[in-house]
């Protein structure tokens, strides 16, 4: 479960930004996951309880925005988004691709009270 090591990174960013301004409270940390982090929202959250019982963000709530796996077609630069694991140009049907999208995880805004 890397989920564990990933929302132990979440809650410090939130507490550090959290502690910088000066928050008595930190209400929502919005994250952003790519499609292809194999990153699962409910075990982010699941650790994210645990980890946070004694801190200033324990019942802050997550919001996910998830984006999709984005490739671009080195041959013929068709940008697309892959159907399941069919990672070749729809176009001209080269498998020279490059990922553009899909690998993120990132914290992308913090609220606090």
């Amino acid at each position: 479960m890397h989920e564990l090591s990933y929302t132990q990174g979440v809650l410090d960013i939130a507490l550090e930004n959290a502690r910088k301004a000066e928050a008595k409270r930190v209400t929502r940390i919005n994250l952003v996951i790519g499609g292809m982090s194999g990153i699962v929202d409910d075990s982010v959250r699941f650790c994210f309880e645990l980890l946070s019982q004694d801190s200033i963000a324990h019942n802050a709530e997550l919001t996910f925005r998830h984006v999709p796996t984005r490739l671009r077609c080195r041959e013929c630069d068709l940008a697309f988004e892959p159907e399941s694991e069919q990672w070749g140009c729809p176009r001209c049907r080269k498998w020279d691709v490059e990922l553009q999208a899909g690998s993120e995880f990132y914290v992308d805004s913090i609220e606090v009270d």
